[in-house]
């Protein structure tokens, strides 16, 4: 039976529900609080010629992002270009810079240099890994996490051990590494999956594998470039966009969600899936007795953090700078307990630079630079201008030493900061948060809110805050599995 579906955001998850319930021929419309799509992932265009990515920047697991395509018939080739970058970011110690490169045959040169045996000991670990990300990413993931026991599977019970769901991951990698800067290295990757090292199962080294070994890459014309890419897609499969639509309440008759409001008119559906913030969903939009969950069940969840990002346009190359660049001057474990833990701003942090425009001409005007600065930060904390531009001018004093350049305020032309009270404005994110729901192992699978709402049997969620939860690919993942359950349900 053909259906009217309804899909609240257009981020990936939105885009990847639309474009997979459309496909199995349902009438699908989407609709989008803000003015373009693509969520946390927008874009800006200054009108001084800078293009921003306002959200992700960094492309791993390409296989995953091209499966999606692929299951249209179409390739990531048809919509952007693809070009890995080399190194594929740098690292800045107190002491010392590590650039991380492409070929992981250099790498492992890289591992062996730095600590003796590490070479052998990096095979061994990606090696696992490889175990991991393919057992995880291509079964762990896609199940819809009802129950347990839909992984009750012989291949899922063989790797059971290996997957490593009861170790921590700070104990995983001091099993192979005893550097310091190497084990920096290694636990990176999982700060954006919303805990410390100590807290996230080991599982996750296939995070390692999908980064470091598969590579980083770069979509030429920035990370909107796949967000239109599967807006064509969704487009072609029938989808129809709404924007500046706010969604405003999901009514219910009889246990069925039968209608939005949607800028105070009323639109009748059959289904509905939310790709908006989950918690904003079910307090906002939801009577109460229809929700899920209630507040209790929220405040005790671990999120994913929020961050500080400053947008800044430069009319002057700046040398030295690479593509991506980590600054871990300072400790890994004190930021991640101060953002986890202790929930207060960081007395010591470590951020991120971004600059595109090393890679791709078109984000910035000729000579000029496009830089973006990530801080993480704890959610729910308070955020002022005066909070925010403390921190600006720290991350500017770093960036001034580690590029050799001593006056880069005055070269500024374009200047936006983004932060907590940005992101519950824009997107309605809990607590300000940046990046969903943390993957701790209490919050594993079936542990996490639920894709379906148990009361309203056509309501469905998907996202960062549902299985299988943080990320691009894992987003993706995630609104295929709402589509697949939603389409499939009378």
């Amino acid at each position: 039976m053909r259906k009217k579906i309804a899909i609240i955001g257009s981020g990936f998850s939105g885009l990847s529900a639309a474009a997979y319930s459309a496909k199995e021929g349902h009438e699908v419309h989407v609709f989008e609080k803000n003015s373009e799509v693509g969520g946390r992932a927008r874009k800006f265009v200054t009108d001084n010629g800078y293009t921003f990515d306002m959200g992700p920047s960094w492309y791993w697991m390409p296989d995953i992002i091209e499966s999606f395509f692929e299951d249209f018939g179409k390739k990531t080739s048809d919509f952007f270009q693809l070009v890995p970058l080399d190194p594929q970011f740098e690292m800045v110690f107190s002491d010392s810079k590590m650039n991380i490169p492409h070929s992981y045959t250099e790498m492992r040169d890289l591992f062996e240099k730095t600590e003796k045996g590490s070479g052998k000991k990096l095979d061994e670990f990606m090696e696992d890994a490889r175990y991991k990300y393919e057992v995880g990413m291509k079964e762990f993931v896609n199940k819809p996490c009802h129950s347990w026991f839909e992984f009750v599977s012989p291949k899922i019970a063989k790797s059971a051990l290996k997957l490593d769901l009861l170790t921590n991951f700070k104990k995983f990698v001091r099993k192979y590494f005893s550097d310091p800067k190497l084990i920096t290295l290694m636990e990176f990757p999982v700060i954006f999956l919303g805990a410390a090292p100590k807290d996230i199962p080991a599982l996750y080294s296939l995070m390692n594998y999908g980064g470091y070994k598969l590579g980083t890459w770069y979509p030429m014309g920035g990370f909107s470039k796949v967000i239109d890419a599967m807006k064509n897609v969704a487009e072609s499969q029938g989808v129809k966009f709404h924007f500046n639509s706010n969604v405003e309440q999901i009514i219910v008759k009889n246990s069925k969600a039968t209608s939005l409001l949607v800028n105070e008119k009323e639109i009748d559906f059959d289904t509905i899936i939310a790709s908006s913030d989950y918690h904003h969903t079910e307090s906002k939009l939801l009577p109460e007795e229809f929700r899920n969950y209630k507040e209790s069940y929220w405040e005790k969840l671990t999120f994913a953090p929020s961050c500080l990002i400053y947008y800044l346009g430069f009319k002057e190359k700046i040398p030295n700078l690479k593509h991506h660049t980590l600054f871990f001057e300072n400790d890994l474990d004190l930021h991640t307990t101060e953002i986890y833990e202790d929930k207060k701003w960081p007395t010591k942090p470590l951020f991120y630079a971004c600059c595109p425009s090393k890679t791709d001409p078109n984000v910035a005007p000729e000579n000029c630079e496009n830089v973006f600065l990530l801080m993480p930060v704890a959610t729910g904390i308070e955020d002022s201008e005066m909070e925010r531009e403390k921190y600006f001018l720290e991350m500017i004093v770093r960036l001034e030493k580690h590029t050799g350049i001593s006056n880069l305020l005055p070269k500024i032309d374009y200047k936006k900061s983004y932060c907590i009270k940005d992101f519950k404005e824009d997107y309605n994110a809990y607590e300000g948060n940046a990046y969903g729901l943390a993957n701790t192992l209490s919050q594993t699978a079936v542990l996490k809110p639920s894709l379906r709402n148990k009361k309203v049997k056509n309501l469905f969620y998907t996202g960062q805050l549902t299985v299988p939860g943080p990320g691009v690919p894992p987003s993706i993942i995630s609104g295929k599995i709402a589509a697949i359950e939603a389409t499939k349900t009378n």
